[in-house]
């Protein structure tokens, strides 16, 4: 009878790390920061959503950093130590970004505007690789049915589309209650 296989399993290879922790949070600190570099530099704000090309090429990009963030890592500890640096330096970000507005102006995009009094501002939206079916569908969304009802909208640095009515919109509905 073959005795019980959880008995067989080598505790030291899954608990005692294979490399130094300081070797995994510079590695981790190096992909993250270029990782989030190239991001912010090369990709471009998307119109408010998480598309399938997003997850894929997220995943993508896991996976082919895993070994340069760690080598060939095995045990707990190293796995723990690299995902805690990453999220430190996510952390990190974070924090500078809310403590000195010349950080915060680094790494997030300001709002650009995208229709300025009704009329679609087509070289922003080209800087952004955003069409015209794009931002009707996300004005359709908040229910703007048309573009000559909109003052304003903007794309936000974290990709969504905010967006001012004209007035006279709303001193319509006040005459039809009565105010």
């Amino acid at each position: 009878m073959k005795k019980l296989s959880f008995l067989h399993i080598d505790w030291k290879s899954i608990l005692w790390p294979d490399t130094s922790f300081l070797e995994i949070i510079v590695r981790g600190s190096v992909m993250y920061i270029a990782i989030f570099t190239l991001l912010r530099i090369v990709l471009k704000r998307q119109a408010g959503t998480l598309g399938i090309t997003d997850l894929l090429l997220i995943t993508l990009i896991a996976d082919a950093s895993q070994n340069a963030m760690a080598g060939e890592y095995k045990s707990v500890p190293d796995g723990i130590v690299l995902v805690s640096t990453i999220i430190f330096w996510n952390y990190a970000f974070d924090w500078l970004s809310y403590k000195f507005a010349w950080f915060q102006r680094m790494i997030e995009a300001p709002p650009l505007q995208l229709i300025r009094h009704g009329k679609f501002l087509r070289r922003n939206m080209r800087q952004e690789l955003i069409t015209e079916e794009d931002l009707m569908g996300q004005l359709r969304a908040q229910g703007v049915d048309d573009v000559t009802k909109v003052k304003a909208a903007y794309i936000e640095g974290d990709g969504r589309i905010s967006v001012i009515e004209n007035q006279v919109k709303h001193h319509q509905n006040e005459k039809r209650k009565g105010t």
